[in-house]
């Protein structure tokens, strides 16, 4: 097993989408050349990376990025949405612009977020009618894009995102029914939809590509509760039993770390500094309490 790390980790740092509003204060902190020297030093081996990642987008640039990585032993992975409008537009892009922009940084598998805008209440709204036409509309599009997965060999993976129940999904999979379509598992997101994390990372293992292997503290107020990022190891989700369900499948050979802190936007260096010591705490978790080695 191979530990990478989601760029979103150190949204920051300025390297990752601007996701939910979020807007940063200061500007970018690192290029993705630097990000990807920082990240062999820590030891990992791979990124999985949005647009936001890149300093270009251009192919000499796309050349630079599939180089360089390949010079550091490095796996990347592509990250985008499809078009809605919803949250940061910058990475949204047709299913065929996504595949393209993966081949050419030499990533083997694209994950694609749905953008489902769901009805409320959101608990009772699995396969709703607004949600299932939704679900055809993403089928059709990558029914259309399949003979560019097949010419380029990228596998797509379908996110459990904070839209979608994993049975949502696994129905998707299901029509699809092509050995390059397969799920993205997040092992947060499906609180988003009322969903047990343990039954969605259960659901979609088997069935899964590649991973958000994120960790959350759940901490309560007089109003109710919330979520809010943590190190891997330091929340409330059960990350062995989710570490155990996703290694079941051999398919799934790499974990990346996703970190979403909450770190002080009027102080710049803490903030960084936040984010590269939770990373520091992440890895060495995975490393020894998980067991994950270097392949």
């Amino acid at each position: 097993m191979r530990l990478g790390m989601h760029t979103y980790s150190l949204y920051h740092h300025g390297v990752a989408e601007d996701w939910a509003g979020f807007k940063l204060p200061w500007g970018r902190q690192m290029t993705l050349f630097e990000m990807m020297d920082y990240v062999a030093e820590l030891g990992l081996e791979g990124l999985h990376l949005d647009a936001k990642a890149f300093d270009e987008m251009n192919a000499p640039y796309y050349d630079r990025v599939k180089d360089y990585a390949a010079a550091r032993d490095l796996y990347l992975e592509y990250n985008f949405a499809l078009s809605s409008g919803n949250y940061d537009a910058s990475v949204q892009q047709d299913i065929e612009a996504g595949i393209a922009v993966a081949h050419s940084i030499g990533a083997d598998i694209a994950k694609i977020g749905m953008n489902i805008t769901r009805p409320r209440p959101v608990a009772a709204s699995k396969f709703h009618p607004d949600v299932k036409r939704q679900l055809e509309d993403v089928l059709s599009k990558v029914r259309r894009a399949l003979p560019h997965v097949e010419k380029t060999g990228v596998k797509l993976a379908l996110e459990n995102h904070t839209d979608a129940f994993s049975e949502e999904v696994l129905w998707l999979l299901d029509q699809i029914d092509h050995p390059q379509i397969g799920a993205c598992i997040d092992t947060v997101n499906a609180l988003h939809v009322t969903e047990n994390p343990i039954t969605a990372i259960r659901n979609l293992a088997p069935r899964a590509f590649t991973n958000h292997f994120r960790d959350n503290q759940i901490i309560i107020e007089p109003w109710g509760f919330r979520l809010t990022g943590a190190a891997v190891g330091e929340g409330d989700l059960d990350m062995e039993t989710a570490y155990g369900l996703i290694s079941a499948n051999p398919a799934m050979q790499r974990i990346n770390i996703e970190l979403d802190l909450d770190c002080p936007r009027d102080d710049m260096q803490k903030a960084l500094d936040m984010e590269r010591a939770a990373l520091e705490r992440s890895i060495a978790f995975c490393r020894n309490v998980l067991g994950i080695g270097a392949s």
